[in-house]
């Protein structure tokens, strides 16, 4: 064995070695990113969920936008006003007021009340009912078809199907939205927490072929618009929507309405 080769092979991979990491320390002070304190501040503040209610891609992404006066301090849907308010202390600015939002599913047709065309044994995905007869076993084509893909799409554990229907637990949900994007149907919609009246059907069929498929579906009678004395709902393409802004919570509506489907 050759001595003198193996030292000098071994001096020619630490010279080398120590001439690359010369080299990226150079290049890493070069090149360095500097980044906001006020960035890692927030970024230690938010939950960390990094759910994308916000609108962006985790909570380093808003936590950027925050910094760069893209996004306001408390736009984060899950940390809510408690932590608009640390980081609008981080940034010197007041957070206001925010109104907090829950999940909504437009829909009460259970097992019981809504009809079916069909047994169906299958994949159990809501996204994949677009691929069976009629969009699903349910007679409604526009109610909730309980496979639970918004279930499975909630970082929370807030909805769950029950009785055939998504059901969501006001307390637990953060209003992040990963399951009205997840709903194929676009039955989910954030509405805000102390709303008193919302109607729980998002059937757009005539009134006669409602009842054929739900006994609890809107018919679009109007009785709930004529009656209300705030101008707060309007059937609209054979279904009731409620204005939150205009709504008193008076209950008239729900007192009207023969299908006893705003709640």
């Amino acid at each position: 064995m050759n001595i003198t080769a193996i030292l000098v092979a071994a001096a020619v991979v630490g010279g080398v070695g120590i001439l690359i990491g010369f080299f990226l320390g150079i290049s890493g002070e070069k090149f360095k990113v500097e980044v906001d304190e006020r960035e890692e501040a927030i970024l230690g503040v938010l939950p960390g969920n990094n759910c994308g209610g916000c609108g962006y891609a985790g909570c380093s992404g808003l936590a950027a936008a925050i910094v760069k006066g893209e996004a306001p301090v408390n736009q984060c849907p899950v940390g809510g006003a408690a932590i608009g308010a640390k980081i609008g202390e981080i940034m010197g600015v007041a957070a206001g007021e925010t109104a907090r939002q829950v999940a909504f599913v437009k829909c009460a047709g259970t097992c019981e009340k809504a009809g079916r065309d069909y047994d169906y044994t299958g994949n159990e995905d809501c996204a994949a009912m677009a691929f069976v007869p009629n969009g699903g076993p349910k007679s409604c084509n526009y109610g909730c078809l309980g496979y639970g893909s918004c279930v499975k799409a909630c970082p929370f554990d807030a909805i769950h199907i029950v009785d055939g229907i998504a059901l969501v637990d006001k307390e637990a949900c953060k209003a992040c939205g990963k399951c009205v994007a997840a709903c194929p149907k676009n039955l989910i919609e954030l509405v805000p927490y102390d709303a008193k009246h919302m109607v729980k059907c998002s059937s757009k069929d005539k009134g006669k072929d409602v009842m054929k498929a739900c006994s609890v579906g809107c018919i679009g009678c109007h009785l709930c618009e004529k009656n209300c004395p705030k101008d707060a709902i309007h059937v609209i393409d054979n279904i009731a929507y409620i204005d939150q802004e205009k709504c008193v919570g008076c209950g008239i509506c729900a007192q009207k309405c023969p299908k006893k489907i705003i709640l």
